[in-house]
């Protein structure tokens, strides 16, 4: 739970302005001295003063300057109250922020029932921090996982570079090594085009270029290039889709999302298991969806499924980088459609893709 930061107020220096001043003194007194005055003419249109005594005169004259000191000491301890202790503490609570503090916590001065705007105000800052903490956190998980997913391939090459330079090496295991070196490469020039693409697509660098074109021919085309994997892996593939199905869209933005689909489809589905292709069409949307028997998720699984780098399966960590649903989310959100997953433990996954034929 959160607690309140309780500090001792401090005086800022950039701050010059003083809650008490002789001049809003001065103004108010003669204000006040005006009010009195103008009283004083009402009242003379129907008492008829024969003389005012000197004593009157300044006892007036002390009687509003206590009036005024009563005023001024009032206004100051609820301005004080209302407005300058929030405003030093929301002060205060920044500089903290700025600094990189963010478990700072504002606690409301009203129940909810009663909240005034400066409680309103606290509670915004609140959500602020808290959503700037999360992009920080975020920041610090990304540049951990890109260090560590770098290290990996790049620690193999190293060692098994240095493993080809032994003399004695038999052709047969000198032609594993290699491959294992060029399958690192691969790993690693993916990795990094992944995080260039979603770099720009994040940034809106990418803007989509929205031209008609055949979706079921593009899923087609996606489709067979996993043929040889499918047939090593003994899957069987099914595809239910129409003839043709035409789409105002980003051909190339789309189809990261049919690669990255189809290929953890391919990841996670064991030697024998099936993987479904289904394409279905209305009058103003398409929807693709693809299923496989695979391994499925749990409830906290699905709700980490599209964050950068995160693989629940580590065993299948080498087979990918955790970017493509990330990179495949970005696209989706870029061209207006929507993406759903349904998946239990042990019963396979469910990607279901909605697109608007129009944009």
């Amino acid at each position: 739970m959160k607690t309140e930061k309780r500090q001792k107020i401090v005086e800022d220096s950039r701050i010059k302005s003083k809650r008490f001043s002789w001049i809003s003194y001065a103004s108010t007194y003669f204000i006040l001295l005006t009010l009195a005055a103008g009283q004083s003419l009402i009242l003379a249109e129907y008492i008829e003063f024969q003389s005012v005594p000197p004593e009157f005169i300044w006892g007036m004259l002390g009687y509003w300057a206590i009036v005024t000191a009563i005023f001024a000491i009032t206004t100051t301890r609820q301005k004080i109250k209302l407005f300058d202790n929030p405003m030093r503490k929301l002060s205060e609570a920044a500089q903290e922020v700025a600094k990189g503090d963010f478990s700072v916590y504002l606690e409301p001065a009203h129940t909810p029932d009663k909240l005034d705007y400066v409680d309103v105000m606290f509670e915004d800052f609140n959500k602020m921090v808290e959503e700037l903490g999360s992009i920080e956190t975020l920041k610090n998980d990304f540049i951990a996982n890109v260090s560590h997913e770098i290290k990996t391939p790049l620690s193999i090459i190293k060692s098994y570079t240095q493993a080809l330079k032994k003399e004695d090496l038999s052709p047969q295991r000198r032609e594993e090594y290699a491959d294992t070196v060029i399958t690192a490469s691969e790993n690693l020039t993916a990795l990094v085009t992944n995080i260039l693409k979603l770099n720009k697509l994040e940034n809106q660098e990418i803007v989509p270029v929205t031209e008609p074109y055949d979706l079921c021919r593009q899923l087609a085309d996606c489709a067979l290039t996993f043929e040889e994997a499918w047939e090593k892996k003994n899957i069987e593939f099914s595809a239910e889709m129409d003839d043709r199905a035409m789409i105002h869209a980003d051909e190339g933005m789309l189809e990261i999302i049919w690669h990255n689909l189809l290929s953890n489809a391919l990841k996670f589905t064991e030697p024998g298991g099936k993987i479904t292709l289904t394409q279905t069409s209305d009058e103003n949307s398409v929807t693709v969806s693809i299923s496989d028997t695979g391994c499925g998720m749990d409830e906290q699984t699905m709700k980490h499924v599209f964050d950068k780098f995160y693989q629940a399966d580590s065993s299948r960590s080498s087979e990918g980088n955790g970017l493509g649903l990330a990179l495949s989310l970005r696209v989706i959100e870029l061209v207006g459609g929507s993406i759903a997953v349904k998946s239990a433990p042990g019963e396979g996954s469910t990607f279901t893709v909605r697109l608007a034929i129009e944009p």
